[in-house]
């Protein structure tokens, strides 16, 4: 009979759990990847671990003033998520390290969009290949549907090329009466 692949972490034989624990990464992990793949085939660029911003976001889109945060559900307590299970050993470790977590990651989240940021959050399982397609164009469309966050100094965040088509057009209309050779007419008798 051949063995079976350990299931829980409990299931390890002692000293493998630690190996295994050790492997897991904080960046660069597959849903991460998906994320970032989708998001640039669709035309955004962005910033990627940005650590100028509270809880490291996995992606920062500064044109659009949003924050992806791609997050494991084990890791981050993902509510009603059969991935977030407890373990069965050490439990009250696990408890108060989780929500550890969890608290910090809404400490973050709230800190950001005190700064004007748009927080989305992508969970793993949401990123099963059934529901993946889906929960990318629902991402994608949150991102571009939203207007345009401002600075804190008041002025459109920089890249805003329909606004300043709008401003444009205002001159335009305002001004309709210059033409250009009135102008150059008028700049050639106040230069003598």
């Amino acid at each position: 009979m051949l063995a079976s692949k350990p299931r829980y972490a409990t299931d390890f034989e002692r000293g493998t759990r630690s190996y295994t624990m050790s492997q897991i990464r904080g960046k660069d992990t597959g849903p991460e990847r998906i994320v970032r793949s989708y998001l640039f085939s669709r035309g955004l660029r962005f910033r990627k671990n940005d650590k100028r911003y509270p809880g490291h976001p996995d992606v920062v889109l500064p044109k659009y003033r949003a924050i992806i945060f791609v997050n494991g559900c084990f890791w981050h307590l993902h509510e009603d998520c059969p991935r977030a299970r407890l373990p069965q050993s050490n439990v009250d470790y696990w408890t108060a390290k989780l929500t550890r977590n969890k608290k910090r990651d809404m400490r973050q989240q709230e800190q950001l969009r005190a700064q004007g940021w748009t927080v989305l959050v992508v969970w793993a399982c949401e990123l099963a290949p059934a529901r993946r397609q889906e929960t990318l164009e629902r991402l994608y469309e949150r991102i571009v549907r939203a207007e345009p966050k401002k600075t804190r100094s008041g002025r459109r965040f920089r890249g805003q090329s329909s606004s300043l088509l709008s401003i444009s057009s205002k001159l335009e209309e305002r001004y309709s009466f210059l033409t250009l050779s009135s102008v150059s007419a008028q700049s050639r008798s106040q230069a003598r």
